[in-house]
């Protein structure tokens, strides 16, 4: 018996080596299956996603559209001209081009735009950001003040997947930045930092590998947002336990002479919450497979295993490096065996002082705040554009805007029917008699199928060229045809997240209240708990509502936000209240009256769940300076509602609640009918503070 403990944290430290040369490999080929094509983040079940898909099996595979626009303040000149049509003639020879380019003059004259399209990259991203990019070196600005930039879906593309392939390098140095510096402020130790932070790295590793493998296996889908946030969830959620753990350890230091006992007892402990917390937001996240839209569709697994891969790391390898290392890892402040913490006060010994002198009036109006703050959601923006995408101004968004301007009368970028070759005709003649639709030409045709390219009347995304696509999909459905294009595909993208919310958010509640009812052997404080998060949900995008358009300058909102923001802080709001009311539970079953096991639930693990917000929220906060608009709207709204959940809702709101509920809070578990009416402890008792 002597000798386990000793070989066990070997042994462990040996297979997580085994583990990760195997997961080597295959960590490696993450990036060869990232793919950011508009069918990987487009619904399902869409038209526009039938037109992808199908596009891909004509000859020459999807095509790549562009438009070169040449604009010039005041009017083109003769030579203007003279020199779009030399770079457009050289474009046509070096490449292989669907059609011969045909120039486009604006009413006013400053504007030309030659439409140029490909098929020759097919679905190769590599290649069609090659084509994009040589276009864009001929296509130059020229000395004599004529502008020239390269728009249309092809050149939005490559400039979105030249953000999602900057996201793996730049987002996870900065994320790991960011948490090693809370680390060392919250531990105050020049080594303890390290072991997370490390811990943490292994386990991004391996979910790499896992993410891998799923791909291979079931054709999961891989972004570049579902990678990034993997990573986000692994450091995030990962320190969040690792937090957890090494406060419970050096506890228990103090009471258990060997680290090897010691390590045993905290994890006997706080196991169950850490096991309970991470299956939560695992939980959470695979509901995400109900949602039809594939980006959502894929986070959800990758997610998944993100956090999943955290927990074992942490429940594994941590335990084993910390036991290995001994006390002197907490150097300088090293618990001593027999020693006590320094009595003193702690702001959350205040906080609870507070609630349970008042903790109806504390809890009604903390309830009024977040209800408040919840309507700042009504100021939320209409859904963002493609051109509005971006953070910064690409060259793809400027000619965009160019073209908005130059050519209010006529659509610039078109819709695209598939329709089957044998009724080809026939669709295109209901096109052209359909209200809205400036121009229809047939072009490519096989497998059964044919292309034909649609010019609508209004601007891109107007509700004028929204009208023009729902009439064309009216009159072409009996025909077995399919509407698709950047406007179609923006128009699904908005009505399946409609749809998502309503499948998806009913079975994350129901899913996570199941975990909780099994944990807590209750049913009231689960509904508490999921009550509270739901509100804090609200009350973030709320916020998002207040800032996004006054603060931000964003003209509109991801249609997904309001599902991923509500699946991932339901998931992870979920955590600190598990934290809370199981040490909460804990205390109950140990003897004390749920008064006094709130107060002193709340004086233990409160420090822990502040420094775990604080870590969770940096985390996200990360994807606030990632140049998408999506990824900032997404952090931000997860950022603030971690630190609503963490200082406002689990301090004082769910404290409040306990205090008030007292021994009801268990209903109708047992606890209900054998814990001790509250009774919380006058405000003059010192208490003393624990450290995270």
């Amino acid at each position: 018996m002597g000798g386990l403990p000793r070989k066990l944290p070997w042994t462990l430290l040996a297979m997580w080596i085994a583990v990760l040369a195997l997961a080597g490999p295959f960590a490696g080929k993450l990036g060869d299956v990232q793919h950011d094509r508009a069918v990987d983040y487009l619904p399902a079940s869409a038209d526009s996603t039938q037109v992808a898909k199908i596009q891909d099996r004509l000859p020459g595979g999807e095509t790549t559209e562009l438009v070169l626009v040449y604009h010039r303040d005041g009017g083109l000149t003769a030579g203007d001209k003279e020199t779009a049509g030399r770079q457009v003639a050289r474009i046509a020879e070096e490449f292989k081009l669907a059609g011969d380019p045909e120039g486009v003059p604006s009413k006013s004259g400053d504007t030309l735009m030659y439409p140029v399209a490909s098929n020759a990259p097919g679905t190769d991203e590599k290649l069609r950001d090659a084509f994009v990019n040589d276009v864009r070196d001929i296509a130059h600005d020229t000395d004599a003040g004529m502008s020239v930039k390269v728009g249309g879906p092809g050149a939005l593309a490559t400039d979105a997947g030249e953000v999602y392939n900057s996201l793996g390098g730049p987002l996870l140095y900065t994320t790991v930045v960011v948490v090693a510096i809370l680390l060392i402020l919250i531990y105050r130790s020049p080594f303890l930092w390290l072991v997370p932070l490390v811990v943490a790295g292994v386990a991004d590793f391996l979910s790499m590998g896992v993410a891998y493998g799923l791909h291979s296996a079931f054709g999961t889908t891989i972004s570049g947002q579902s990678s990034g946030v993997m990573t986000i969830l692994v450091f995030g959620a990962g320190t969040d336990y690792a937090l957890l753990i090494v406060n419970r350890y050096r506890e228990e230091l103090r009471r258990v002479e060997r680290p090897y006992d010691a390590m045993r007892v905290a994890l006997r402990g706080c196991g169950p919450a850490v096991l309970a917390s991470s299956g939560t937001v695992a939980a959470g996240l695979l509901c995400l497979l109900a949602a039809d839209l594939n980006s959502s569709r894929g986070m959800g697994p990758l997610g998944a295993v993100g956090v999943l891969c955290a927990l074992v790391a942490m429940l594994t390898l941590l335990p084993a490096v910390l036991v290995l290392l001994g006390r002197r890892v907490f150097w300088p402040l090293v618990p001593a065996y027999g020693s006590q913490p320094k009595a003193r006060k702690s702001l959350f010994s205040a906080m609870g002082s507070s609630a349970g002198r008042r903790p109806l009036t504390v809890l009604g109006v903390g309830a009024v705040a977040l209800g408040a703050l919840a309507l700042g959601a009504l100021n939320l923006p209409g859904a963002v554009k493609q051109e509005d995408s971006f953070t910064s101004t690409p060259d793809s968004v400027a000619a965009m805007k160019t073209l908005a301007a130059a050519y209010p009368e006529t659509g610039t970028q078109p819709l695209t029917v598939i329709a089957p070759t044998r009724g080809a005709d026939r669709a295109a003649a209901t096109a052209r008699d359909t209200a809205g639709v400036a121009d229809v030409r047939v072009g490519r045709s096989g497998d059964g199928w044919t292309e034909i390219s649609v010019v609508a009347k209004a601007v891109p995304q107007s509700a004028a060229e929204t009208a023009t696509i729902e009439a064309l999909r009216d009159g072409l459905d009996k025909q077995g045809a399919y509407v698709g294009g950047p406007s179609a595909q923006q128009l699904d993208l908005k009505d399946t997240n409609a749809r998502d919310r309503l499948v998806v958010v009913p079975i994350v509640l129901a899913a996570v209240l199941l975990i909780l009812v099994a944990l807590l052997r209750s049913l009231v404080a689960p509904l508490m708990l999921l009550l509270a998060v739901v509100a804090v949900w609200g009350a973030a995008l709320g916020l998002g509502g207040l800032v996004f358009g006054p603060v931000f300058g964003f003209e509109g909102t991801d249609p997904g936000l309001g599902l991923l923001s509500f699946v991932f802080l339901v998931a992870l709001g979920v955590d600190y209240g598990i934290f809370l009311m199981h040490r909460m539970r804990e205390e109950v079953l140990g003897g004390a009256d749920t008064g006094t096991a709130a107060l002193t639930a709340l004086r233990t693990t409160g420090g822990v769940i502040a420094s775990a917000g604080l870590v969770l929220a940096a985390t996200f906060a990360v994807l606030t300076n990632m140049p998408l608009v999506q990824l900032v709207e997404l952090g931000f709204v997860i950022a603030i509602g971690v630190l609503l959940d963490t200082f406002l809702v689990r301090t004082y709101l769910v404290t409040s609640a306990s205090l008030a509920l007292g021994r009801k809070v268990w209903w109708p578990g047992a606890l209900s009918r054998t814990a001790a009416a509250a009774a919380p402890p006058p405000a003059e008792e010192p208490v003393l503070a624990r450290t995270p």
